[in-house]
């Protein structure tokens, strides 16, 4: 490739040498998910003008060179209305891959149009712990029918899966597990293994149990290939993968996987009985949902909300939220009433009234997020509160002063009123100094009450610093300046 820094332009070739080099340099930068997401909707674009003209074979086609997570982001960009058809459309040797794939509320409008039949011989080429995550989205009678539809050993390994809560280790695992006793010589695991003629997916280590199935350790496929035959498996014992017991919550989970950079680990009951394994695209799956859900909580919203759901839907999801931001909304305008009075002898103030809110409900949310991410990321607790807390509170009480010596210049120059700005600068930095207290013990209280932070902490915090600051700044109006 010709290095562009080597190319020399004439004067008055300049343009054309800038237009070169921006051309360059955005066929270099241009991220793998933008051309992604540009060939996902160009593909959007000719799905809906062939089904549009009734050219369902052509459509077909465009769909079988698609793989599985593409054909799932592809319903999942596609209006409600036009899913069934897709779907009709998708090879049904696809069908699991792609239900894989699906958010859940996409997964449960798919699902609602399936026979019990057809959903159990999708459910055969499914890994266990998505397929648990599917049936448990099912009403009864049609899960019933599902699990009577599958053979024994299938339906005692989701039975398995399904005794579990979804967010715990045992609701995430796969059973699908290759078992090694200790005593047994490499010679015999590698024999077996031909045998066998494939490995479970994403498979580095291997387990070794006694005769109860009790879990003694684990052997990374490595150590088997690279060992002489006559080995005993014991002796290849990896002393560092730990088990992981099955009622432990997911997102201890993911933070083992990270602390210890595993690839895969075994998940025990608490006999130490091998009940099956989590996978690095089990965990990945776990830190995704969880940046969705943190994300989304914020604007009171789930996680799994589909794009192009209903709008009656969609309305219904969203009406409550607003409902509650209506409330806290009607508790400031409570605050301002309180001082019509004042509005009526200083209009500047109802100008200014909007200020010292809005500034200490951005501060305020800065600190929730940062304290947020802090406890989901197990950073933060209750031996870590009380510092963090007091740093908080500096930090808001720094940026008031900051902030309060500005607006107050700015305000005193304004109207040529030194009392004024005094009012608004001590209203600031009251507001700021909350905002940081605020976003700190909002969200520890809120989890001490097991209310999700990241789905309440934003509205309260908005409406503490709405009065605190109206009310700061107001209150000391009506002392001062009346």
């Amino acid at each position: 490739m010709q290095n562009i820094k080597s190319i020399r332009f004439p004067p008055s070739e300049s343009l054309i040498a800038l237009v070169y080099v921006a051309h360059q340099l955005s066929s270099n930068i241009l991220m793998p998910e933008m051309i992604e997401q540009e060939n996902i909707q160009q593909r959007l674009h000719q799905v809906k003008e062939a089904l549009d003209s009734g050219m369902f074979v052509y459509v077909r086609k465009l769909l079988q060179d698609m793989s599985a997570y593409d054909l799932a982001l592809f319903l999942e960009s596609s209006p409600s209305k036009t899913r069934p058809v897709l779907w009709q459309l998708i090879d049904v040797e696809h069908h699991g891959e792609v239900l894989e794939e699906l958010n859940e509320e996409v997964r449960k409008g798919i699902l609602q149009s399936m026979r019990p039949e057809k959903l159990a011989a999708v459910a055969e080429g499914m890994d266990v712990d998505d397929l648990a995550e599917v049936l448990r989205t099912l009403p009864d009678s049609v899960f019933r029918e599902v699990l009577n539809s599958m053979d024994s050993q299938d339906r005692s390994r989701v039975e398995t899966a399904l005794s579990y809560d979804e967010d715990t280790a045992g609701g995430i695992m796969n059973t699908d597990t290759i078992t090694l006793r200790p005593e047994v010589s490499v010679d015999v695991v590698l024999r077996y293994l031909r045998l066998k003629g494939q490995l479970p997916e994403s498979t580095d280590s291997f387990y070794v149990v006694d005769r109860n199935n009790r879990f003694i350790g684990a052997v990374s496929l490595a150590a088997i290939v690279t060992a002489n035959p006559e080995v005993i498996i014991s002796s290849l014992i990896n002393a560092e993968i730990e088990a992981v017991q099955a009622d432990i919550d997911e997102q201890e989970v993911a933070q083992l996987f990270e602390k210890h950079d595993w690839f895969s680990a075994p998940v025990i009951d608490k006999n130490g009985h091998l009940l099956g394994r989590i996978t690095i695209d089990d965990v990945i799956d776990i830190i995704r949902e969880d940046a969705e859900h943190s994300m989304m909580s914020m604007a009171g919203l789930d996680d799994e909300a589909d794009t192009f759901a209903p709008v009656i839907k969609s309305t219904k999801q969203r009406s409550l939220w607003l409902g509650v931001n209506l409330i806290t909304a009607l508790l400031a305008v409570a605050v301002t009433s309180m001082f019509e009075g004042l509005f009526q002898q200083l209009a500047i103030l109802a100008v200014l009234n909007s200020l010292v809110p809005s500034m200490g409900g951005v501060a305020g949310n800065q600190t929730l997020t940062l304290v947020i991410r802090g406890m989901a990321l197990g950073h933060v607790g209750d031996s870590n509160a009380r510092a963090l807390l007091h740093k908080e509170v500096a930090i808001g009480f720094l940026n008031g002063m900051i902030w309060a010596v500005l607006i107050a210049t700015v305000v005193a120059i304004w109207k040529q009123d030194l009392m004024l700005g005094g009012v608004i600068a001590f209203a600031m930095l009251m507001n700021m100094t909350a905002a940081g207290l605020a976003g700190v013990g909002i969200p520890l209280l809120l989890k001490r009450l097991n209310i999700d932070p990241a789905l309440a902490g934003s509205v309260i915090i908005t409406t503490v610093t709405d009065v605190v600051g109206i009310f700061a700044f107001l209150g000391t109006a009506t002392l001062l300046l009346t």
